[in-house]
């Protein structure tokens, strides 16, 4: 389902407020900027969930939208965000490194470091967000590429901007019963957008070592159904010690158990929102994941989401 922001249905008085709250309820809670000189404020947004991925697209006559330190603390799941320039040319800021997009260009941010989006036309731009935990990458390899336009003309980004710039100019695709089911190939190309800006330099020095790390990631990724899956296995696999494994995961800031963990409960609860699943018993969902103890999987699901399995499958199909 779209939500829709359109401030020519709101009073000329209420409408930079009701902006306001509206984006920080449907994407993330900023501080927005509306010129007085620029007459009312005027907005038109387009909010839509599907799965894991938030599409937003913005026209506004705002001219900066800025996370604060106080306001990159709050409840919100960290996540990161894609931003698409549509018209003009804007500036992001984050973490002291500035990125000046033209049209078509891709930023990648995070939230909960402090950022400052800035356009002096007017904020146009489609927005794409996903929780952290979803990209399954280390925070520090995520922060490397934050505010660094991500190379126009390279053969990943111009395939990833393409399809985002698809996804978001198709509203009509959201209506489809299977909308959501573009969440998790959407997650893979961000991943991959991710992976291929990250420093050159230093993985040019050190290949092997360098890339160890999301080696492993994508290795234990590919088989997160296995519920064999162990840590010396993986350690095997990659000719290193168990030890080793842990402390090269712990550097990213990693959990191997909680990661694994996490992964699975996420492809789990995606799962039981896809309508082409349904069929499926939750115990098949679990085990598609790795968990072979429905009672198990059961109370994990619940203390992470709230929920049980079967409550969440139920409120995702109401939802449609």
């Amino acid at each position: 389902m779209t939500d829709i922001l359109d401030t020519r249905t709101v009073p000329a008085a209420d409408r930079a407020e009701v902006v306001r709250e509206t984006v920080a309820a449907s994407k993330v809670r900023v501080e927005i900027d509306f010129p007085a000189e620029a007459g009312p404020a005027a907005t038109y947004g387009a909010f839509t969930q599907l799965g894991q991925l938030l599409v937003c697209s913005i026209r506004s006559n705002a001219l900066t939208a800025e996370r604060t330190p106080a306001l990159a603390r709050d409840e919100l799941e960290p996540s990161i965000f894609l931003g698409l320039q549509l018209a003009g040319t804007s500036l992001i800021v984050q973490g002291g490194r500035e990125a000046v997009l033209k049209p078509r260009d891709l930023v990648v941010y995070e939230s909960t470091e402090p950022y400052t989006l800035v356009d002096a036309d007017g904020i146009r731009q489609h927005f794409f967000r996903i929780p952290i935990a979803a990209v399954g990458l280390p925070r520090d390899a995520i922060r490397q590429v934050c505010a660094t336009t991500l190379s126009p003309g390279h053969p990943i980004a111009d395939l990833v901007a393409a399809y985002l710039y698809r996804l978001a100019s198709r509203p009509d695709l959201y209506t489809h019963p299977d909308a959501g089911a573009v969440s998790r190939p959407t997650v893979g190309l961000v991943r991959a957008l991710i992976t291929t800006h990250l420093d050159a330099t230093a993985l040019g020095k050190e290949p092997l070592h360098a890339t160890l790390r999301f080696r492993i990631l994508e290795y234990v990724r590919a088989r997160l159904g296995d519920p064999g899956l162990n840590a010396g296995q993986i350690a095997a696999e990659h000719h290193i010690s168990v030890r080793h494994l842990y402390n090269v995961l712990a550097a990213g800031g990693i959990s191997l158990g909680d990661w694994i963990r996490d992964q699975r409960l996420e492809g789990s609860r995606e799962d039981l929102t896809r309508p082409e699943l349904r069929s499926l018993t939750i115990a098949t969902v679990a085990r598609r994941w790795g968990f072979t103890d429905p009672s198990s999987f059961g109370r994990v699901f619940r203390a992470a989401y709230g929920l049980s399995p079967r409550e969440w499958r139920a409120l995702a199909h109401r939802d449609r």
